[in-house]
């Protein structure tokens, strides 16, 4: 008997009719003798439509309370389906979050798990039922429902399959897989079918929607292999695994972007032991993500910090960051919130020459500018203007080779 974790998204639940295809998956595999947990997402939109609702009243709104309501909308996709399990005659159970064992710290909306109590669920997975679990939401240590962050819900798979050392974590959603670049902006993008979990964190990381950061994470910190494939098929996904079940290593295995981006820059920095600590404090007490970071070379004792962070945080940033210029002495600041991220993933960057220079080659061809550069052992990332991000993707997909065959 082997224990299957199945995830599925928001379009995948997002009818009625696509709940009992659902539930029809489901009893398939349960009635092949084996054992489910499913986690669930919001049906279809609901949680941007929740978020809508609570922005019509105010938009200062107690995250205590918005975690409240955003977490209503799992626990409606974890009954329905249960509801739908049971017409077929297949014995399952909903838990909310805090039911399932789930238990987070208490920063609302960007929660992390800090554990995993699953006698609930082995209790009832003993009993011969299938275990559906609103996903994206844990439980504080003071009792208090919180979320995980938009994608939670992939977290809450891979968290639960690591402790229930399931045999299978399956993520289900609205695409076959994990691509070599976007599909709607790359016509000749292709399906990988393999991908190491340094790669796929780097593409999560980067834009690449198909997957939540933190749940590539915990995929590569407990050795789960995930698959990602869709609902909507029965065609082979991508399977997420360690570098060692890899047949081979690509160079560049995908392209990532990403449009929620603002660049922040500061000049005239004193040069001086523990500013960079300040600033970057400061920043992180408000709850601020800093991505890329550059300081410029060193003039008069002085020098330039630019950074960039998600664009939805910007007009909070700007305040903060206006009160970070006064408090560290620099002579001001500047900003643009018309750039985006281009990135280029791989492990066989870090035994390969040249992949930077083929980058910034095939850019420079289609006349597109850089203003920041970040590096790891295998990404390489660039801040571009925004409107030329759909051109790089086309232009580095192209320069990689990346539309012919594995």
């Amino acid at each position: 008997m082997s224990l299957w974790v199945t995830k599925f998204g928001g379009s995948s639940v997002g009818s009625l009719e696509r709940i009992s295809r659902v539930a029809q998956r489901i009893a398939e595999i349960k009635n092949r003798g084996d054992n489910v947990v499913v986690v669930v997402s919001a049906m279809g939109d609901t949680t941007d439509e929740l978020l809508e609702l609570a922005w019509n009243i105010s938009n200062d709104l107690p995250a205590r309370e918005l975690d409240m309501l955003l977490a209503t909308g799992e626990q409606q996709s974890a009954a329905l389906l249960a509801m739908a399990l049971a017409s077929i005659n297949c014995p399952a159970v909903s838990l909310t979050g805090w039911q399932a064992g789930i238990e987070s710290d208490s920063q609302y909306g960007k929660a992390l798990i800090m554990n995993l109590d699953t006698r609930r669920i082995n209790r009832e997975l003993a009993q011969g039922k299938v275990v559906i679990i609103a996903g994206f939401q844990g439980i504080s240590p003071d009792g208090d429902i919180t979320t995980l962050g938009r994608g939670g819900s992939d977290t809450s798979a891979v968290a639960l399959a690591a402790s229930l050392k399931a045999d299978h974590c399956i993520i289900y959603t609205d695409v076959d897989g994990v691509y070599t670049a976007d599909p709607r902006i790359v016509d000749s993008a292709r399906k990988i079918s393999s991908i190491s979990y340094e790669e796929m964190l780097e593409l999560a990381s980067l834009g690449a929607v198909v997957l939540q950061p933190r749940a590539a994470e915990f995929a590569m910190l407990y050795n789960v292999d995930v698959e990602v494939r869709s609902s909507f098929n029965n065609n082979p996904g991508t399977l997420i695994t360690e570098v060692a079940k890899m047949e081979k290593q690509r160079v560049v295995s995908g392209i990532a972007h990403d449009t929620n981006v603002a660049r922040i820059a500061l000049f005239d920095v004193p040069d001086q032991p523990g500013v960079a600590s300040i600033i970057f404090k400061i920043l992180a007490d408000h709850c601020i993500n800093v991505d890329m970071v550059i300081q410029s070379a060193m003039r008069d004792d002085r020098n330039d910090i630019a950074f960039t962070i998600e664009r939805n945080e910007f007009n909070k940033a700007r305040h903060v960051v206006n009160e970070i210029v006064i408090k560290i002495g620099a002579s001001g600041m500047s900003f643009s919130t018309e750039v985006a991220k281009v990135s280029i993933v791989g492990a066989g960057m870090q035994s390969n020459r040249g992949v930077a220079a083929a980058m910034f080659d095939a850019l420079a061809r289609q006349d597109i500018n850089i203003h920041m550069i970040s590096t790891s052992e295998i990404k390489i990332s660039c801040i571009i203007d925004e409107d030329r991000i759909e051109d790089a993707v086309k232009a580095l997909h192209k320069a990689f080779h990346l539309d012919e065959g594995e």
